[in-house]
């Protein structure tokens, strides 16, 4: 367990294994940064390419050891519906005919933790159409979509 002196960091388990025992704080340190020095070469030449499962394919499933709902690619086409949640004012997302709650849902994004995530919201005939995107600011443009509320 590495602990960092500044409170607003949080601890780090960092494994190492049998060799562990024969090692002084220092190495363990060294072995440590040696690590992230790797994870931070490997980032820089990393290049994401997300995976879109198939249409007719199941984008989801169920994970008896995580007793989630979880992705099985890095794109989901779903829609949204109103009417979930204590007071029916929560979304309920639907992928594959299946309906989740907003926490199901929330928890099967906690899989991605430490990653990012970009929302884009096309009318629900076409969610597996990639949209023209333009970059500008919203209060400046007519919206023609209707939103509920």
């Amino acid at each position: 367990m590495i602990e960092y002196a500044a409170a607003d960091i949080g601890a780090t388990h960092f494994k190492i294994g049998p060799a562990l025992k024969r090692m002084t704080d220092a190495e363990v340190l060294e072995r440590f940064n040696e690590t992230i020095a790797a994870m931070d070469e490997l980032r820089r030449d990393y290049k994401h390419v997300a995976i879109e499962v198939p249409i007719g394919q199941p984008q989801i499933e169920w994970s008896d050891l995580a007793s989630q709902w979880c992705a099985r690619g890095d794109v989901l086409r779903c829609t949204i519906h109103d009417g979930g949640g204590d007071e029916q004012r929560e979304p309920v997302i639907e992928i594959d005919d299946k309906q989740l709650s907003w926490s199901e849902f929330g928890r099967m994004l906690a899989t991605f933790a430490g990653w990012g995530m970009r929302l884009i919201v096309v009318p629900d005939d076409q969610t597996h159409e990639r949209p023209t995107i333009r970059v500008r600011d919203p209060s400046k443009v007519q919206r023609t979509r209707r939103r509920s509320g």
